[in-house]
C-alpha cells in the first residue's frame, strides 16, 4: 500500500546526496554520467570497451540521512549486451541503512549499450527515464546508501523520498574517515557474476574491514596502461591493491621480455605519488584454461547464447617462444615485488591470487564460466582478502 502523500525530489549533483567512489560527475541532457576515470585519463582511452567500463558504476554508491519510509531513484538505465547475445537481466541496486543491506530494486527501463568484445566497439541504444523502487523502511532518522550496479551504465536524475533528504553524518559521509583503499583490477574485480554490488569481492573487503572503496576494476582492461597508473598515483590512498595478470593473458598482449619492465614502469608512476603506501600486488586466481596455456582467451562461440564459457586458442608449447601464462605471470609478478623489496620498498607485497581462489575453491565452487568465480566465490575472495587487510595497514 502506498504511503506518499508527495514527493520530495533531491538532485543528485549541488545538494546533500554525496557520489562517492567516483572520480569525476558529469552533467549531462540525459542526467548525471558517473565517471570512475577523471578527464584526463578518458582522453587517452583507447576504444569503446573501456569507456563502457569506466561508466559502469563498480564501487559507486549514494550517501545521504534521512527519516523517509519510502526511496525511489530516478535514472536512465543501459544495460550491457555482447553482440550476437540476448540482453542481461536487470542491474541491482543495493539499500544499505545504518551499514545493513536492507532491500534491493531495479530500474523499470532501460537502454542498451552492445558490446563487440573483440572490436572493442559499443553501439548505444538511449532508454526512458525510469525510477528504481526500494522496499518501505522503517521509521526514524537513518544513514542511507545506495550501492549502484556494477555492469550497467547509470545516468542519475534525482532521489525520490516522502522526507527531507540531509548530507549523511557518518562513515559514508567522511566526516569519521576511514581508511581509502584504491583497487584495480579486471572483471572480476569489476564485479563479474556476482549477484549484486555490495556481493562484488572489493566491495565485500571494504564493508567487511571498514575500507572507503574506489574501485578501478575494469573488465577486460587490466593491461598496465599508463593512465590507469597515474589516476591511482594521483589519488589520495592508505592502502593501493592491483590485481594483475588474467587481462595480459587473454589479449594475449605482452611477451616474457616485454611484461616485467611494463609492470615495473606501473609500479614506478604509483610510487611516485605513493612512495610508502603499502601496496599490495596480486596475482590471478585459479584459471584451469589459461594456467598453463597462453591466451588469447575469449568466449567460446559454440557455448549457449545465455551460459556463455570462455576458451583460450593458445597452447602451451608457445610460451617457449615467449608467451604467457598465469604460472610465468605469477612468477614475474612475485619476482619484481621480490627485487623491489630487497631494494627497500618494504612497504609494498606480492600476494598469491591462489591464496584467496585456488584448487579447493574450485573443488567446492567451480568457476562456471571456465573464468568468472560464482556469487559465493565473490564472498569467499572479498572475507580471505578481508581477513589480510589489517596486516597491510599495519605497514603504514
Amino acid at each position: 500500500m502506498a504511503l506518499v502523500t508527495a514527493w520530495i525530489s533531491t538532485p543528485v549533483v549541488g545538494g546533500p546526496v554525496r557520489v562517492l567512489g567516483a572520480a569525476e560527475l558529469e552533467q549531462t541532457a540525459d542526467g548525471v554520467v558517473v565517471h570512475r576515470l577523471p578527464a584526463v585519463a578518458r582522453a587517452q582511452l583507447p576504444d569503446g570497451f573501456i569507456r563502457m567500463c569506466e561508466e559502469q558504476p563498480s564501487g559507486v554508491r549514494l550517501a545521504f540521512r534521512t527519516a523517509a519510509r519510502q526511496v525511489e531513484l530516478d535514472v536512465r538505465a543501459l544495460r550491457t549486451a555482447i553482440v550476437d547475445r540476448p540482453v542481461p537481466d536487470a542491474g541491482r541496486y543495493d539499500l544499505v541503512v545504518d551499514g545493513v543491506v536492507v532491500g534491493h530494486g531495479s530500474a523499470d527501463g532501460h537502454g542498451v549499450i552492445v558490446l563487440d568484445p573483440i572490436a572493442a566497439m559499443t553501439i548505444t541504444h538511449t532508454g526512458p527515464v525510469a525510477t528504481v523502487v526500494f522496499p518501505v523502511l522503517e521509521a526514524g532518522d537513518k544513514e542511507l546508501e545506495i550501492w549502484l550496479p556494477y555492469a550497467e551504465v547509470t545516468r542519475l536524475l534525482a532521489v525520490r523520498t516522502d522526507a527531507p533528504v540531509a548530507s549523511a553524518t557518518d562513515h559514508a559521509s567522511g566526516s569519521v574517515r576511514r581508511p581509502r583503499w584504491v583497487h584495480h583490477g579486471s572483471s572480476i574485480s569489476h564485479g563479474a557474476s556476482a549477484a549484486s554490488p555490495t556481493g562484488i569481492w572489493p566491495v565485500v573487503v571494504a564493508r567487511l574491514a571498514g575500507l572507503d572503496l574506489v574501485n578501478l576494476g575494469l573488465s577486460g582492461n587490466a593491461v598496465l596502461d599508463p593512465f590507469i597508473a597515474r589516476t591511482i598515483r594521483d589519488q589520495p590512498a592508505d592502502l593501493i591493491t592491483l590485481k594483475l595478470g588474467i587481462n595480459v593473458v587473454n589479449h594475449d598482449c605482452f611477451r616474457r621480455r616485454t611484461f616485467p619492465p611494463a609492470v615495473e614502469g606501473f609500479l614506478d608512476t604509483i610510487r611516485e605519488g605513493h612512495p610508502s603506501t603499502p601496496l599490495v600486488v596480486v596475482s590471478p586466481i585459479l584459471c584451469a584454461i589459461v594456467e598453463d596455456r597462453p591466451g588469447p582467451t575469449s568466449i567460446d562461440p559454440d557455448s549457449p547464447p545465455d551460459a556463455p564459457v570462455f576458451r583460450t586458442v593458445g597452447r602451451s608449447e608457445e610460451l617457449a617462444t615467449g608467451k604467457l601464462s598465469l604460472e610465468v605471470i605469477r612468477e614475474v609478478l612475485e619476482g619484481v615485488v621480490g627485487r623491489r623489496r630487497t631494494a627497500g620498498d618494504g612497504s609494498m607485497h606480492y600476494l598469491d591470487g591462489r591464496e584467496l581462489y585456488g584448487r579447493p575453491e574450485w573443488a567446492s565452487m567451480p568457476l562456471p564460466d571456465l573464468l568468472h568465480p560464482t556469487a559465493a566465490g565473490h564472498r569467499h575472495m572479498g572475507e580471505a582478502f578481508a581477513a589480510l587487510v589489517p596486516g597491510f595497514l599495519a605497514q603504514s
